[in-house]
């Protein structure tokens, strides 16, 4: 299953086109983020991925969510977790 990283900053559209092209992949894709702004970018990539996949005929996504301790330049973090399946 690939991890994706988003960050605040991080392009939604871009971010959508990933989780699709790893979901082509893979039934699975994991995504990360650490704080409001990443949360708040990767639910609207998880939007308009979902968009995509029923414009393109695919089955819907599922995602779900939850919490994951990550440990970044030697300190633990607490982040957000989507697992989106098709």
């Amino acid at each position: 299953m690939e991890i994706l990283k988003v960050a605040a900053h991080s392009n939604p559209k871009s971010v959508s086109g990933a989780i699709i092209g790893a979901l082509e992949q893979d039934d699975a894709v994991e995504i990360h983020a650490i704080g409001a702004g990443a949360v708040n970018q990767t639910v609207k990539a998880i939007a308009i991925a979902r968009r995509i996949a029923e414009e393109g005929g695919s089955s819907s996504i599922k995602v779900i969510p939850g919490f994951i301790e990550l440990e970044i330049d030697g300190k633990r973090r607490t982040a957000i977790r989507f697992v989106v399946e098709k």
